[in-house]
């Protein structure tokens, strides 16, 4: 990525820390910034690099929102497996920050910041799909909390997970769908709490199925009031939907196409690398202006929306060009190039998946334009 920016000094010691951690053996050919390792997490806590914008009271560093870009751009450019602590720096932490209790926020922000925390997303519903306002797992409340009752499915490292922040309904339905929604921060060792795991077709655990029965949470994890829940759940998207982790996980794979290409270039192959380049160049801006206005706590939702539309696009184009552009006829199996081709390719359809499916984005970006 850009290396002549203001930032310069901290992008060359995240750079350092990443080729250490290569030289290591602990960041390979093939990994996804999914993958988790809760160690790596604690490296990178001990560098400083979770929680960066909190305060320093709750475990944070007070440092600029552009600062962290930088520093998770590097991170995700090198396919760092950052699956550990990623949602909860991303969107749950800063969930917490704003509308947390106090007794939350100390109990978990300086365990995210520590890199020893992992948390899941509790918004989809095996009956629901994108339709979060369709959601039947609920919370009834009883003194000094609140019994929750339903079931959750694709939810990433859930098996792994300290807490997990779910989605329920609160009051019965109503004309407005969206009404009477609230979120909870549901520690995963209650009693009443199932966690069955998801193999996807790479053969990996990452998603997960949680089904809660009887499960008692604590009053003091509820964020904001009763009823906010689909306003909290709006503003998570939009850290979900517009960081570089929605343009970034195919870039291994393109820097080695690059190099591929370098090596014996013709006119073809050199303008599609340029296509994708350029595409990349120009979601990348757009990331980091929705970055700036997350930071001054303004409403990025449809830019977020569209963000992620056009992020994992391309994301998933790097995937198919590379696939026709290389050939893997002479090469041995096993080696850095087809391990990270196999792997872009198999993770490739995941990616307009994850975040709000690509139908459903353009959905709300076309009733936002009145086209719909």
């Amino acid at each position: 990525m850009n290396h002549s920016d203001k930032h310069d000094a901290i992008r060359k010691n995240v750079r350092a820390f990443i080729a250490a951690e290569r030289t290591a053996g602990r960041i390979r050919a093939g990994q996804s910034w999914t993958t988790f390792d809760r160690d790596f997490s604690i490296r990178c806590a001990d560098q400083g690099y979770i929680g960066m914008t909190w305060p320093k009271m709750f475990g944070g560093h007070d440092r600029s929102p552009e600062e962290r870009y930088v520093v998770i751009e590097e991170l995700l450019a090198a396919g760092a497996p950052l699956g550990s602590h990623w949602i909860a720096d991303r969107q749950s932490g800063p969930q917490i920050l704003r509308n947390g209790t106090e007794h939350l926020k100390h109990l978990v922000l300086p365990q995210i910041a520590a890199g020893r925390c992992t948390i899941g997303i509790g918004m989809s519903e095996p009956d629901s799909g994108s339709d979060l306002s369709s959601i039947r797992t609920s919370a009834t409340k009883v003194d000094g909390g609140w019994v929750l009752e339903g079931r959750k499915i694709w939810t990433t490292n859930a098996h792994h997970a300290d807490y997990l922040i779910v989605l329920c309904r609160t009051s019965p339905k109503s004309e407005d769908r969206n009404a009477g929604l609230s979120q909870l921060v549901v520690p995963l060792e209650n009693k009443g709490v199932t966690v069955r795991p998801i193999t996807n077709m790479a053969g990996v655990d990452e998603f997960n199925e949680v089904l809660f029965e009887n499960c008692f949470v604590d009053e003091e994890h509820l964020l904001g009031e009763p009823g906010q829940g689909w306003r909290l759940v709006m503003e998570e998207l939009s850290f979900e939907r517009s960081g570089p982790d929605r343009i970034l996980s195919t870039f291994p794979m393109l820097s080695m196409l690059s190099s591929y290409i370098a090596r014996d270039p013709d006119r073809h192959a050199t303008i599609e690398l340029g296509r994708l380049v350029g595409r990349l160049h120009s979601v990348r801006s757009l990331s980091l202006e929705i970055n700036q206005a997350l930071g001054r706590h303004e409403d990025v939702g449809q830019k977020a929306t569209m963000m992620k539309d056009i992020g994992t696009t391309l994301e998933q184009d790097i995937a198919e060009v590379s696939r026709r552009l290389i050939d893997l006829s002479p090469r041995q199996d096993g080696d850095d190039l087809t391990t990270t081709l196999a792997s872009a390719i198999l993770n490739a359809p995941s990616f307009s998946l994850r975040g709000g499916t690509r139908e459903i984005l353009k959905g709300i970006v076309a009733r936002h334009l009145g086209l719909r």
